[in-house]
């Protein structure tokens, strides 16, 4: 299984590729570093990568999920509510890719500051 390591500062998490078309860009374009941003509950950072919108994009995710953002060429985490969620729900601004998976508590994400550095880079043995 092919995992990557996004390390922020003062948080890192492992996560899981998909077998899909986005996540094999990804995988290609590695390693990256980018600036994040923060959108409610939700860090984003830009990518090499430009991708279509896949047939089963969507903008509600669950808490785990690690979305590619093709509006933005970015990769998108969310770990709750953002400025256009109904209710508790993670919502992103328009339909995404999820292409990997999580383990690790996003919700630590909260402590990500924009303009942090984040590196996105294989797991090693992957």
């Amino acid at each position: 299984m092919r995992r990557m390591i996004i390390a922020f500062h003062r948080v890192t998490i492992t996560v899981a590729l998909r077998d899909t078309p986005t996540a094999d860009a990804l995988w290609d374009a590695l390693p990256f570093e980018a600036d994040a941003r923060t959108w409610g509950d939700e860090v984003y950072f830009d990518t090499p990568v430009s991708a279509k919108r896949e047939a089963d994009a969507r903008a509600i995710m669950q808490a785990g999920e690690i979305a590619f953002w093709t509006d933005g060429d970015a990769i998108a985490i969310g770990f709750g509510p953002t400025p256009v969620s109904r209710g508790d729900e993670i919502r992103l601004a328009s339909p995404a890719n999820i292409f990997a998976t999580t383990d690790d508590d996003v919700t630590a994400l909260k402590a990500v500051r924009a303009g942090e550095r984040v590196r996105v880079t294989r797991a090693e043995g992957a």
